[in-house]
């Protein structure tokens, strides 16, 4: 059986993941300094192999998200620049995906947002006393993050389609894996926490991937 160039290349974005998955699980510096960058690298590949014509905006945003796995492998030194690369990486996720949205009734805007409010609003409540000067930085990016997922339940209302159903489903499962994290750092670390956050990140920038090739080629 021949194999398309898509397939080597979900295969290889496969093998990245455990890669990386296996490496945090046996804590395996080494490894995990070549997987998980390759993890947007193998995504980015995926999506230029899967398209004709680029979205100029989506593989920025996984730009962005490589430079944040890489400069979160160095929590000590550039949490904040990690922070800011995702940051950016989400704005930019929020540009691609807002042009999915059809018109929407402000009332259906504020009550697409109440659960990310609630979600955001909840993490930070627990995580507060020990935010210190990232105060500001994380009640930014927790703000961002959640207009991402209510942009992306707005297209997914909008037509609910399974491409929609995917990218509301990437970015739902995005804020879960950054939640975790926040937890994790900032109000009780754990083994278990650690590897949660791979898992869930991994699966959404999948998900996110996959909605974005669809929609790509069906235009």
């Amino acid at each position: 059986m021949k194999l398309t160039k898509t397939t080597v290349a979900s295969i290889f974005f496969l093998l990245v993941a455990i890669a990386d998955i296996y490496a945090i699980l046996v804590d395996n510096r080494d490894i995990e300094m070549i997987a998980k960058p390759l993890i947007t690298t193998s995504l980015v590949v995926l999506y230029l192999l899967s398209v004709k014509k680029p979205n100029f905006w989506y593989v920025s945003a996984v730009f962005f998200s490589f430079w944040g796995d890489v400069l979160l492998m160095f929590p000590d030194q550039y949490f904040v620049l990690g922070l800011a690369s995702f940051l950016l990486a989400h704005i930019l996720y929020i540009t691609v995906s807002s042009k999915f949205v059809s018109k929407t009734p402000v009332s259906k805007i504020i009550t697409h947002s109440i659960p990310f409010a609630l979600i955001l609003f909840g993490l930070m409540y627990m995580i507060y006393p020990n935010l210190g000067d990232l105060l500001i930085p994380v009640i930014v990016y927790g703000i961002v993050i959640s207009v991402f997922g209510v942009v992306t339940l707005l297209v997914y209302t909008g037509k609910k389609t399974t491409e929609n159903l995917w990218l509301f489903l990437g970015a739902l499962t995005f804020i879960v894996s950054d939640s975790i994290l926040a937890l994790n750092k900032f109000y009780e670390a754990s083994e278990i926490l650690g590897i949660s956050i791979m898992i869930t990140y991994i699966i959404a920038q999948y998900l996110i991937c996959k909605a974005i090739i669809i929609k790509s080629t069906k235009k």
